[in-house]
């Protein structure tokens, strides 16, 4: 019987919805094991398996949404160690102990990528059932998820160590410098470009890998993703082509958009409309059904697969719906208030039939007023709602219709209306003035958007930008209104995905002066870009008292997480985000 020795960064091991079992989590893969088709088969699935793992999708919960302005801690938990932990990120006093800064788990999956990507070639040696165009697809893949992983790694801690080489003996070294984020990005980039020329193409597939495993459409919307994130990040930098990468996100996007568009196929009762240039999206009633309870839809296009048999969504359940067994009545976080009634004072959905609120938010048309927090409904009920979400319509109060174990809800890393608006914010970038084409037709993008998410016949109150308002009466024929509309519509439209706390750092790059990518924030002597006010605003406005949270965040780095106490223990190459570095508060760090 074969000896497995098998290291990865992580001791955690998700459990795969694919039929091979996966190696032990403590030991290593010896050189005879890399001899058949099934052991690189094996390891691909473990990679995939790991990005399941309930810390890590915990993480890009906390990371991409309650950092920013859509969710608030339960008001009904006050103690508990996952209550101080996410008080401390809600307040801006992190603590390097704090569990949301523990990045292992997305090194987990990094670990695996690498040692598929070093060893799968040894295989074409000794197996001739594992083709060269096997080979290739596979290390594509592995790039294309190791690329992922760091590219939030980049936007959720900036400076990383960029680990290319797998680990697979103890005597191995281990402690790894950080890489500024200009370059690993660059990495990133050059993976991905590659990877397209040899990953599968969307339609590989008639199962659950069309939107499990990683093809074509996911591997260029990453590249536009980064594309976006570089150019705003450079917006303001004389010295490097912004221009040109907001054009290759414009591109991407499109090669995506018209992949889903192309691949889209009339069924029998479906009526043509040649007017339609997006038939890969569902219909209003149909895109909650086609998302978010029956799953892997035909707009999705990358999600982590959850059965409810082989793994339970946990991260999913705990946070947003049952945070410790089927007879608690909420999750550890909610929807802010903003979530709430219709109007036009700081709300998500003042449209009054914009029947993303219903379908997304538990109670949001609560005839007693505005409540100070809501349930989450996207990906938590297996029902659609029954009401188009008018002030008058019936409230849609919280239904347990679901038990808090197998809880078979995948996560969306990407989908098509993401892409969408991705293309819409690039090309209000690009614009020259006010009076651009390109101004009115990334509008056009928004709106299709926009219109998709109220019932036919009930459009009179959609955008308009003929008359120069947006919905919350902001002017948006002008470059600075439309940034903000793309922004107001992401997060109609995303909210509860992981996007917004991203969205918002975009927006914060393009109005910041002085961003040095290419340096540690540790090597740049406290001269640091100054945060954007506006954004700032943005973000703590789901707080009644905002002003003391936007006062903690002054400089760039208060942006990122701290890097984990244990980490820089062990690993002396490491340098700490300097706003913790004389302390594991930030409150003691001004």
């Amino acid at each position: 019987m074969k000896k497995y020795l098998y290291i990865i960064l992580s001791s955690l091991l998700a459990v795969s919805c694919v039929d091979t079992n996966l190696l032990p989590d403590d030991k290593t893969v010896d050189e005879d094991f890399w001899k058949t088709k099934s052991d690189v088969a094996l390891m691909v699935n473990g990679a995939y398996a790991q990005m399941l793992n309930n810390t890590l999708l915990t993480n890009l919960i906390v990371w991409g949404d309650f950092r920013s302005d859509e969710l608030v801690q339960s008001s009904g938990i006050s103690s508990g160690s996952v209550y101080e932990a996410l008080r401390q990120i809600g307040t801006a006093n992190i603590e390097t102990t704090n569990t949301y800064t523990n990045w292992q788990p997305l090194y987990a999956v990094i670990n695996y990528c690498n040692i598929v990507i070093m060893k799968a070639a040894d295989v074409m040696n000794n197996d001739p059932s594992y083709t060269q165009g096997d080979y290739l697809n596979d290390i594509a893949q592995m790039k294309t998820l190791r690329a992922l992983c760091y590219f939030y790694l980049v936007r959720n801690f900036r400076d990383v160590p960029y680990i290319t080489s797998g680990y697979m003996q103890n005597s191995q070294e281990m402690n790894v410098p950080q890489t500024a984020p200009e370059t690993i990005l660059n990495g990133c980039i050059a993976d991905l470009k590659e990877s397209a020329n040899n990953i599968v193409d969307p339609t590989a597939y008639n199962n659950w890998k069309a939107k499990g495993w990683l093809n074509r459409d996911a591997v260029y919307s990453i590249l536009a993703d980064i594309y976006l994130w570089k150019a705003s990040v450079h917006h303001n930098d004389a010295s490097y082509d912004a221009a040109a990468d907001y054009q290759q996100c414009i591109d991407y996007c499109n090669l995506v958009i018209d992949s889903k568009n192309g691949a889209h196929r009339y069924g029998p009762m479906e009526i043509i409309d040649e007017t339609n240039l997006y038939p890969a999206l569902a219909k209003y009633n149909r895109d909650y059904t086609d998302l978010f309870i029956d799953q892997n839809g035909e707009e999705s296009i990358f999600e982590l697969q959850f059965d409810g048999v082989n793994n339970s969504n946990s991260a999913v359940c705990t946070m947003l719906y049952k945070y410790q067994n089927n007879n608690s009545n909420y999750g550890y976080l909610k929807a802010a208030k903003m979530f709430g009634k219709s109007g036009t004072d700081n709300k998500v959905f003042p449209q009054q039939y914009d029947g993303r609120k219903i379908k997304f938010i538990f109670d949001a048309n609560n005839q007693k007023g505005d409540l100070e927090q809501y349930d989450v409904r996207k990906m938590i009920v297996s029902t659609t709602a029954s009401s188009y979400g008018a002030p008058s319509g019936a409230a849609q109060s919280r239904q347990a219709d679901r038990a808090n174990t197998r809880f078979a809800q995948n996560y969306i890393i990407y989908r098509m209306t993401d892409i969408m608006l991705m293309k819409a914010e690039a090309m209000g970038q690009l614009a020259t003035g006010d009076d651009d084409i390109m101004l009115r037709q990334a509008y056009n993008i928004v709106k299709a958007v926009n219109d998709r998410a109220h019932p036919e016949g009930l459009y009179s109150d959609t955008l308009r930008f003929a008359t120069g308002k947006s919905i919350q009466g902001t002017a948006i024929n002008t470059k600075l209104g439309f940034e903000e509309l793309v922004l107001e519509e992401r997060l109609r439209e995303l909210c509860f995905e992981g996007k917004r706390w991203y969205d918002l750092l975009r927006y914060n790059y393009r109005h910041t002066e002085g961003v040095n990518y290419n340096t540690l924030l540790a090597d740049q002597g406290g001269n640091y870009a100054v945060n954007y006010r506006p954004m700032l605003t943005l973000m703590a406005r789901k707080l009644e008292s905002p002003d003391g949270l936007i006062t903690k965040m002054p400089t760039e780095p208060y942006l990122y997480m701290p890097i984990n106490e244990a980490e820089t223990e062990v690993n002396p190459e490491l340098k700490q985000n300097p706003v913790y570095s004389s302390s594991d508060k930030w409150e003691k760090n001004y």
